[in-house]
């Protein structure tokens, strides 16, 4: 409940983001014309949710309610992927129980609950936390099955064929089929030993992979519009690339996954573990880690360390990274934390072995300890759990300056827009990032005569005049752009400032004659 409280409390706070938008202009695409290959590089699944989501909102929000009670497009949008979120807690704790006991489970499931970054991956409309919901669900069943087998059980192959629909759920919400090796590889390696009866076989192999199929078929019909290969061939052909690069730790770098080591540096996501988990969550983290490689905790860590190293080897070397994508490895860090915790606790607990009752006091209030730090920084953070950075982190950069364009993600687009056409007057032209985003607020707040252009595109850069806006937006600054925000900061004054959380989210800058001079010469460089 806790859990459910934090992911949906204020859900519409942020403005959308041009990811989240995209997704919004699907579900208003299969609502006027049905089904189609919209967004097509993206399985359907999220977005056949997020449809009906909006659908009941509109229906909720035709009743007469006050405006405070209204559902907002940006909440119902989000609310699908907030509400797999909340069931993630629970899958967390019964798949961990069945690898290492219902203790750790219960400290697993009890920090992804409240652990700020967890919570900052369910509360954006992108696939991340449905892949997770469903691989947890997969390996659930999977793992069940194992148990079941072993245990001499009659009907242990229909957890496998659960885990096959399972798996199938999870390609038609992002097509990551390459996580099917993690559970392919912990089946691989029991059946050297003697004796076990976890055995598929050939054709029960064969039934697992029609089964997938089938379901996948049926939770995914898109893929078989010819648009829906279109786009995907083009997203698969880094076509659809809209940015030239990627800020992190204040130096942009080129994001495409086939530059490998030489786009954004592998450091990148081990830098997000360090600034961006809570620090006593950091600290038992720590502690974990060389407990999971030991063999008291059991036959599950094969499990664990095979999600580890397929996930972590591959998500290091490419060269096209976005903190979301740590959505999947999040729990791995939770759980070895529940690690060092559980073992921590137990060794200072056998000193009370003659006391049990002191020794369940001890416990009882350590646990609520390891709750109370996340907890208070998730309620600090809210609603903006993605700028969280731990007391580590801000040492050494404040906020928002070592992953902008994941920590703002366009939050406070609603705010530059109204700021703007508070300030503008008739057919001005804005210059920005995301002119298609800046265009669907400008329209809501009925200003349909401000024209959006790309501050990317020199062309249009060109023909900005006096008493038009340059846009610098937080996590929005690339190769293509530096050079016109360079010059701004050395000559004038914003504008227009917007902050999220005491932290300058963009500057807004109205252009004069001297001014529109430079950025013109910078543009035709």
């Amino acid at each position: 409940m806790i859990g459910f409280a934090l992911r949906f409390n204020n859900l519409g706070a942020e403005s959308l983001s041009e990811d989240e938008l995209n997704k919004l202009q699907t579900v208003e695409e299969y609502r006027a014309n049905g089904l189609s290959g919209k967004n097509g590089e993206h399985p359907f699944l999220m977005k056949g949710l997020q449809t009906l989501s909006i659908i009941t909102s509109d229906k909720v929000n035709n009743f007469v309610l006050p405006p405070q009670m209204r559902i907002s497009d940006e909440a119902a949008l989000r609310f699908p992927v907030a509400l797999f979120g909340t069931f993630i807690t629970l899958l967390i704790f019964l798949l961990v129980s069945e690898l290492f006991g219902r203790s750790i489970g219960l400290i697993s499931a009890a920090l992804w609950a409240v652990e700020p970054m967890a919570i900052g991956f369910d509360r954006i409309a992108k696939e991340d936390s449905l892949v997770l919901f469903f691989f947890l669900l997969t390996n659930l069943f999977w793992i069940r099955g194992q148990t079941a087998a072993e245990r001499g059980s009659a009907n242990w192959l229909w957890h496998s064929w659960a885990a096959a629909a399972g798996f199938a759920a999870l390609i038609a919400s992002k097509y990551y089929p390459h996580l099917l090796v993690i559970t392919t590889a912990y089946y691989s390696a029991f059946q050297s030993i003697p004796g076990q009866k976890w055995e598929m076989g050939k054709l029960r192999w064969l039934k697992f992979l029609f089964i997938m199929g089938v379901v996948f078929l049926i939770l995914n019909p898109t893929v078989l519009l010819p648009d829906t290969w279109h786009e995907m061939l083009k997203f698969s052909s880094e076509g659809r690339i809209g940015h030239d690069s990627y800020e992190f730790m204040g130096q942009s770098y080129r994001n495409q996954l086939t530059l490998w080591l030489t786009g954004v540096p592998w450091t990148f996501y081990y830098v997000f573990i360090a600034v961006k988990t809570s620090l006593f969550t950091l600290i038992l983290f720590l502690i974990g880690l060389p407990i999971m490689f030991r063999r008291k905790l059991g036959d599950g860590r094969i499990f664990l360390l095979l999600w580890a190293f397929f996930w972590f080897m591959p998500f290091s070397v490419i060269g096209g990274k976005f903190t979301r994508y740590f959505a999947l490895a999040e729990p791995l860090i939770l759980i070895t934390a529940a690690f060092g915790f559980y073992y921590s606790v137990k060794l200072i607990s056998n000193r009370f072995a003659e006391k049990p009752v002191l020794a369940a006091v001890f416990q009882t209030t350590l646990f609520v300890v390891l709750i109370a730090f996340p907890l208070y920084n998730s309620v600090s953070a809210a609603p903006y759990f993605r700028l969280f950075t731990n007391s580590l982190g801000s040492h050494f950069a404040a906020p928002g300056t070592y992953f902008p364009h994941d920590e703002f993600y366009d939050a406070d687009t609603r705010d530059i827009v109204a700021e703007i056409a508070r300030r503008s007057r008739a057919q001005a032209v804005v210059a920005c990032e995301t002119p298609t985003l800046f265009e669907y607020y400008a329209r809501k707040m009925g200003r349909d005569d401000l024209v959006f252009v790309s501050l990317s595109d020199r062309s249009k850069v060109v023909t900005l005049a006096s008493g038009d806006f340059v846009v610098e937006a937080m996590g929005r600054r690339y190769f293509s752009n530096a050079a016109y925000f360079e010059y701004l900061h050395g000559s004038m004054t914003p504008t227009a400032e917007t902050a999220i959380m005491g932290i300058t989210s963009a500057r807004i800058y109205q252009l004069d004659t001297g001014t529109i001079a430079e950025l013109q010469a910078i543009a035709k460089q």
